[in-house]
């Protein structure tokens, strides 16, 4: 039976609808020292963010003027994060939300019932493209079962330092307005970020021009935006969402598609079993490697923040593919 990879994500998380607002609530009582602390009363800018790369930009831009509170827990999946309406109630208490819509149903849903002032849509402040579980140059040569995973608006931009870059100046701006008092800080805060992410994206692209193979094959289909950005192509075992099997005809041209095209590594991520990957990776004689989406950083995270990680990620990338 098919069905698209947003309506399984979406099932997933409906349920879930009312159980980020619980920790969205939490989230914002913590961020407020009293009762009454709402607003500028905790003496800090009170930011709830989404999860984990969110969390990241607005502690990066705000500095020690801001209070971040992240939804999801370290090592929680963020795609079936589920919040309770209690929370969602609870959310006004904040200065400011920051999440990605369309990526957690459930925070969406808390966002739009609350009266919060600043509403920050990642999404909104660059583009998302539509992908499936083959993205890049190559996967018009392998199209023979794309149609069993729908692709569907594909949420993971910060895997892509470039739009990343630009989500980061959308929440520097927000900050900015929001909170003028320390808007100079906020500025310098985001133009160091900025640039920062700039250096990251040519590391990439100079690391990544010249490799044997151009393909490599994930679990989860989080690096389109990354493998559309340095020419390569991304063969994912599951669709957007990570929990998804896949079937025994995907598995096949896998196998297949690492002989024909010189793949040596199956890629997993530490937050999602790692079962189909080595199955495959044994079948087809393939070593296997992390290459973490950075939904959240843990203790076995190959780093301890976003770009710790990315460089873990571009060094397992460029092993994966022979850099020449």
């Amino acid at each position: 039976m098919k069905m698209t990879v947003m309506n399984v994500r979406r099932r997933l998380i409906t349920g879930a609808a009312v159980a980020a607002a619980t920790a969205l609530g939490l989230g914002a009582l913590s961020a407020c020292s009293s009762a009454d602390a709402a607003g500028g009363d905790s003496g800090k800018f009170d930011v709830v963010a989404s999860f984990y790369p969110l969390a990241f930009l607005a502690e990066q831009i705000g500095g020690s003027y801001v209070h971040v509170t992240s939804l999801t827990q370290p090592g929680q999946e963020p795609h079936d994060l589920e919040i309770s309406a209690k929370q969602t109630a609870q959310l006004q208490e904040s200065d400011a939300v920051l999440y990605l819509k369309g990526l957690q149903p459930s925070v969406d849903d808390a966002v739009a019932q609350s009266e919060i002032k600043t509403k920050i849509d990642a999404a909104s402040l660059t583009s998302e493209e539509e992908h499936g579980n083959e993205v890049g140059g190559h996967a018009a040569a392998h199209d023979t079962h794309q149609g069993e995973e729908s692709s569907g608006k594909d949420p993971h931009i910060w895997l892509d330092p470039v739009r990343y870059a630009q989500v980061a100046k959308g929440v520097g701006a927000a900050f900015e307005k929001a909170d003028a008092e320390h808007a100079d800080t906020y500025k310098k805060n985001t133009d160091a970020l900025v640039k920062k992410l700039g250096d990251l994206n040519t590391r990439y692209a100079e690391g990544l021009r010249n490799t044997k193979t151009k393909v490599f094959i994930t679990t989860h289909a989080a690096f389109g935006y990354l493998a559309e950005r340095y020419g390569l192509t991304e063969e994912a075992i599951n669709g957007l969402d990570p929990e998804s099997e896949p079937s025994a005809a995907r598995v096949r041209d896998l196998e297949k598609m690492a002989k024909a095209d010189g793949v040596s590594t199956v890629f997993y991520e530490t937050l999602v079993s790692d079962k189909t990957a080595k199955t495959i990776a044994e079948d087809a004689n393939l070593k296997t490697d992390v290459l973490d989406p950075l939904e959240g950083i843990t203790p076995k995270s190959r780093g301890r923040d976003y770009f710790q990680v990315m460089e873990s990620n571009l060094k397992a990338l460029r092993s994966a593919l022979g850099t020449k």
